[in-house]
């Protein structure tokens, strides 16, 4: 007779791609952290939105890595601007005060604006189609229930999408809905929408000394500051900021040390704005 052993159980094996997938993910975020500590913001960004495409959900530190990818690859650029601004700026008044050889340097300086105005452009589209197919849910059921479940990274990702849009309102210097092109019309009115969704959400689901809720409330209201115009508004949604949070002064324990840090430079940052846009109001 043949003799019976005991057969161990068949463990179910882990698919090739899955496999391939999660090494795929952890090494596109150690290089993500390579590309930031040497500074190459790009790749830094090529290789977290291939995480953001394996991975679902992101995890703390991936959405942190992504958020300062795209940041610093779009900081760059807006910086760049305001130098370019600057530069123009002096260029005119050289040519107010009969310089001709300033009329080339100005053609040359607004090729060279236009340049990095596509590029500023590029990232936002880029980084705005990201959010929108993979990391707030289309499905108005879907996202409420990561609305329930998680309710920080969502606001995180509106305020995201928000300050993405403002950047593009901003780029086309767009000062007011219902006034301009419609399409820096369509990108305000976008923004603004994003920055409400944010906002209603944080008021329930974050506490009002969370960095997250106060870093929206600060941008927002820059948003309506400087790309609508609204200076009275931006005031009431700073001051707003600043009495919920010190209010709820006992929420702060609560915070690590580096969110506890976070928190109190945005309300300097808010309490700042907030007296600048009192004396322009003034001055007025």
């Amino acid at each position: 007779s043949v003799a019976r052993v005991a057969v161990p159980p068949v463990r179910a094996l882990r698919p090739v791609a899955a496999v391939g997938m999660r090494l795929s993910t952890e090494k596109n975020v150690y290089m993500a952290r390579l590309a930031g500590q040497a500074e190459r913001y790009e790749e830094m960004c090529g290789h977290m939105k291939e995480v953001a495409l394996e991975m679902e959900p992101l995890g703390l530190e991936e959405r942190n890595l992504l958020s300062v990818a795209y940041k610093n690859v779009v900081g760059a650029r807006r910086s760049s601007l305001r130098t370019l601004a600057g530069l123009e700026k002096r260029e005119r008044e050289r040519q107010q005060a009969g310089d001709e050889t300033a009329d080339q340097r100005l053609i040359w300086l607004a090729s060279y604006r236009s340049r990095i105005e596509d590029e500023l452009e590029e990232v936002c589209t880029d980084i705005l189609g990201l959010i929108d197919s993979r990391l707030i849910p289309a499905n108005p059921g879907l996202r409420a229930q990561q609305e329930q479940e998680d309710p920080e990274s969502q606001v995180f990702y509106q305020k995201m999408r928000a300050d993405y849009f403002r950047y593009l309102a901003e780029l086309r210097n767009v000062k007011s809905i219902g006034e301009g092109a419609p399409a820096a019309n369509a990108v305000a009115y976008r923004a603004e929408a994003s920055y409400k969704a944010a906002s209603e959400l944080a008021q329930t689901g974050l506490p009002p000394t969370h960095p997250i809720r106060l870093g929206l409330a600060l941008n927002y209201a820059v948003f309506l500051h400087e790309v609508l115009g609204q200076s009275p508004e931006a005031c009431e949604r700073a001051k707003q900021a600043i009495d919920d949070a010190i209010a709820e002064l006992d929420c702060a324990a609560s915070l690590d040390a580096a969110s506890y840090r976070d928190s109190t430079l945005i309300m300097q940052l808010l309490r700042d704005n907030l007296t600048l846009w009192a004396e322009d109001r003034g001055a007025g």
